[in-house]
């Protein structure tokens, strides 16, 4: 059975001889799937209280900042009458970044940065293990930096609240390590399409991210789907149903527009480019800094403070500015600098070593520039575009792509967050084209480029090649031999196995098919009792039970075969007369063979990179 269906088989397989077992087996992983999401849903909103309190008691009562807040979301407090204090708002990320990372590099290192990448790596190269303390310590962490002005998404650190609670439940099972990574990526969906109101995407997401090429983790699909579906619903009977942003009814109804929508594709990919540069030069740079990790986030957060003294709107979330843009109420000038502010920000307050997610100023950078991008084409030809606001949501959407490299669960994400399903066209075309073009580039520096790739596959490839090769692929190294006559006298064969080097000798009958085979190591008895010479013939000595392959077979049952009895050659017989030989195959020869097509293959795959 194919490792990608055996999930989906135990949800679906309830009929046959086995119904009652398979219903039984469904039900056991549908229940740890709602149980991961109960958790990632429960872990989502105190994620958000959290949040929502800091953003109160720092940002509104320290600073006096009140940044607007999306559509689908409100605060929990009534803002205060503290007057807006620039000074202060230059020093209060220093201040989170000071306390995060203290939290950081004392508890759960690997907690730094956008989580979501280090879940990633988990999944590829950790077997899908997370310490049990890292979701704790990046909750915490993630709020603190990011409602004391720091620049960064809610993604990273739900989903390694998800994550993490999958992982360790696995653990606890004593799930085996593919078990474990499927778990952990549900947990990932189930926190990431909570947070953001987008159950479908999320489940998506978890699925695509993975890797860089096109490709989802099939085997995936089905238990985030579950794990989200419960925890989104957790979500919303806490905060709300709806989704996190408003928009108009925006329609797709002018093919014209699509070229202004294939330049903002193009500004998308250039801004994504300056954002996977600067986000991961700023990280280098404080890698080479000389001095204890617990300070650099403190450094990287007054260097936020500094960007945020003159552009306050490029600190925290910033998704009400994401929201006003889609209602067109801001200038180009001040969506530019939106833009560029919130790259540098975000670069600062993550690449230092500051707790955060990478996917929330995505969507504010996308927006801002597809903003900017929607009132310049409809200052140059208001007939053509009607709704700038329409260029921001497909804005989120390719920009995303741009840096992320999962342009399917991308679009679906702006989708469900926007509540604007008219725009999948327009969508489409500027995903792709960002996908496309950007795909040297990502900001989830742990994706692998496919499942080739993925040290989770490594038993899974080996065993693709072998079934996509085949026997009548190395008849070249397959050596022709002589049969030996059954009647054949010991003493005969003693002369000729002097002069050769074979160590498997194939039997024929009177007739010249084969009908036995023995080894070098069979005869040994018989060479060291020269008394029984004259009366051996070499039938005696011979097993019938031969082992044979064909040139149609794979090599995927050739190695089981040479594993069945622990033999170094095969015969290789005809696929229509197993009784005729075609000559001898050896193991050598076939692992030599195997090796070849894998550096070929990943001289291709860096060749085509």
């Amino acid at each position: 059975m194919p490792e990608s269906a055996r999930w989906i088989d135990r949800l679906h397989a309830l009929i046959g001889p086995g119904r009652s077992a398979n219903i039984a087996q469904a039900g056991k992983w549908t229940f740890y799937f709602v149980v991961i999401g109960i958790i990632a849903g429960l872990g989502s909103i105190v994620f958000h209280y959290l949040c929502q309190l800091g953003i109160h008691y720092f940002m509104d009562m320290i600073a006096g900042y009140r940044p607007p807040a999306p559509a689908g979301e409100h605060h929990l407090l009534a803002p205060t009458d503290r007057p807006f204090n620039r000074w202060l708002l230059l020093f209060l990320p220093a201040f989170g970044g000071i306390i995060s990372g203290w939290l950081v590099y004392t508890f759960a290192p690997e907690a730094e940065g956008h989580g979501t990448d280090a879940a990633i790596d988990a999944y590829h190269r950790k077997g899908g293990f997370i310490r049990g303390r890292v979701p704790i310590i990046k909750t915490i962490a993630s709020a603190i930096t990011l409602t004391t002005g720091g620049s960064g998404g809610r993604e990273g650190p739900i989903a390694q609240i998800g994550a993490g609670f999958g992982s360790f439940l696995a653990t606890r099972l004593k799930l085996s390590d593919r078990e474990r990574r499927i778990m952990m990526a549900a947990g990932i969906g189930a926190g990431v399409g909570s947070i953001f109101r987008a159950p479908l995407a999320g489940a998506l997401f978890a699925a695509e991210v993975l890797y860089r090429d096109p490709e989802f983790e099939s085997e995936v699909i089905i238990p985030a789907g579950i794990s989200s579906v419960v925890a989104y619903c957790l979500f919303c009977l806490v905060f709300g149903w709806g989704s996190l942003f408003d928009s108009p009814s925006f329609v797709f109804r002018n093919p014209l527009e699509l070229g202004p929508y294939l330049v903002l594709s193009l500004v998308l990919v250039g801004t994504g480019i300056f954002y996977v540069k600067s986000f991961y030069g700023v990280t280098r740079l404080f890698k080479k800094i000389r001095i204890p990790n617990h300070i650099k986030p403190a450094i990287g957060g007054l260097c936020t403070g500094v960007i945020g003294f003159f552009l306050p709107q490029t600190l925290a979330f910033g998704y009400g500015f994401a929201q006003m843009a889609i209602h067109n109420e801001l200038t180009v000038p001040f969506l530019f600098a939106l833009a560029v502010g919130k790259v540098l920000t975000t670069s600062f307050s993550i690449g230092s070593g500051g707790s955060g997610g990478v996917f929330g100023p995505s969507v504010v950078i996308g927006g801002a520039m597809g903003g900017a991008v929607g009132q310049v084409f409809h200052d140059i030809m208001p007939g053509v575009v009607t709704e700038p606001g329409a260029f921001v949501v497909v804005g989120m959407a390719g920009f995303f792509t741009a840096v992320s490299n999962a342009p399917i669960s991308t679009i679906i994400f702006v989708s469900e967050m926007t509540n604007s399903y008219h725009l999948l066209l327009p969508s489409l075309l500027v995903c792709s084209v960002s996908y496309l073009a950007s795909q040297r580039w990502t900001i989830y520096e742990r994706q692998v480029k496919s499942r080739i790739d993925s040290p989770a596959h490594a038993g899974d490839f080996f065993v693709d090649v072998l079934q996509a090769i085949r026997v009548k692929d190395l008849m070249p190294y397959v050596r022709k031999v002589r049969l030996i006559p059954e009647s054949m006298s010991f003493r005969d064969f003693k002369t000729y196995f002097a002069a050769t080097k074979q160590h498997y000798f194939p039997v024929m009958d009177d007739d010249g098919r084969l009908s036995g085979i023995f080894s070098s190591t069979d005869i040994r008895g018989v060479l060291f009792s020269p008394e029984v010479e004259p009366l051996v013939v070499m039938k005696d000595l011979c097993t019938s039970d031969i082992i044979v392959t064909t040139p149609g077979d794979d090599l995927n049952s050739v190695f089981q075969k040479f594993t069945q009895k622990n033999i170094d050659s095969l015969p290789v017989v005809r696929d229509d007369d197993n009784g005729v030989l075609i000559g001898m195959l050896s193991r050598r020869e076939v692992i030599a063979f195997y090796n070849r097509k894998i550096q070929e293959m990943k001289a291709r795959s860096k060749s085509s990179n």
